[in-house]
């Protein structure tokens, strides 16, 4: 959709946003009829799912059904819709994400599981570990998923869920305490649910291979670089000849465009 200005065409996330400002100021108008303002409520859940499911998937291999962890999260995003103050100038979405992510963790709690892994995975767990030391040897930087799904013998999708069993591996409780840097005690239900920055890396590796093609040929080379080869920018400067500051603007501004792909697949 473009705009009415003759802008550039509407993303979907600003989409999203503006249908989500009108059917709050349906479900806060007193105007209206209950009916009206009901159907903008339900509206406003339909709309937002795609954040309880986002936050199901932190979730995974904790042993519980991910339909079951997003028929849970769908009742704080409800709890999310019903308490949001549109004058408080915070996104939406910002609000809800720790309600939604509160209440998944509350169903943990609740029924007291420990964090269980299949043996399968427990098995993989070991294999990945092996495989990844000793190619950290021979090739003098971390693996790829592909290189270790290579190694290993499986499928390059095995190891990503290998590597996301490891994350949840315990034999602890959800509520046994864990030592912080400052001191503090952390439960496994005060990490459960935070995004791993490793594992965010080994996804986005992956979800890019098919969006590097489309790219420029110094753009391709770069980020080539830097997510598959693990490079630092300074390195990927001294490598392609230029400053480590125009790298840094470079790989900026073309994540910022995958981002905005990746978003839209």
């Amino acid at each position: 959709m473009s705009t009415e200005t003759g802008g550039p065409p509407e993303t979907p996330l600003a989409a999203m946003k503006r249908a989500s400002a009108a059917l709050f100021a349906i479900v806060g108008d007193q105007e209206r009829s209950t009916a009206e303002r009901s159907v903008a409520r339900d509206d406003l859940v339909q709309l937002h799912l795609p954040l309880v499911e986002h936050c199901a998937r932190r979730f995974r291999n904790r042993g519980e059904p991910y339909e079951d962890l997003v028929q849970v999260g769908t009742i704080g995003l409800i709890k999310a819709v019903d308490r949001f103050d549109t004058d408080r100038g915070v996104e939406f979405s910002t609000y809800a994400t720790p309600t939604i992510i509160g209440e998944i963790k509350r169903h943990f709690r609740d029924k007291g599981w420990a964090i269980r892994v299949p043996r399968r995975l427990q098995e993989l767990r070991m294999q990945i570990s092996a495989t990844t030391a000793e190619l950290n040897q021979s090739l003098g930087r971390s693996p790829t998923p592909s290189e270790l799904a290579e190694a290993i013998g499986c499928p390059v999708e095995e190891v990503i869920e290998g590597i996301e069993s490891s994350n949840a591996y315990s034999t602890l409780s959800l509520d046994a305490g864990d030592s912080s840097e400052d001191g503090g005690a952390l439960t496994m239900l005060d990490t459960m649910g935070v995004d791993d920055a490793g594992l965010e890396h080994v996804e986005l590796r992956e979800s890019l291979k098919p969006l590097l093609e489309q790219l420029p040929a110094r753009e391709k080379n770069i980020l080539m670089l830097r997510f598959f080869k693990n490079m630092t920018q300074s390195q990927i400067a001294a490598e392609v000849g230029v400053s480590q500051m125009h790298v840094s603007r470079l790989l900026n501004k073309t994540l910022e465009h995958l981002r905005e792909a990746l978003a839209e697949s």
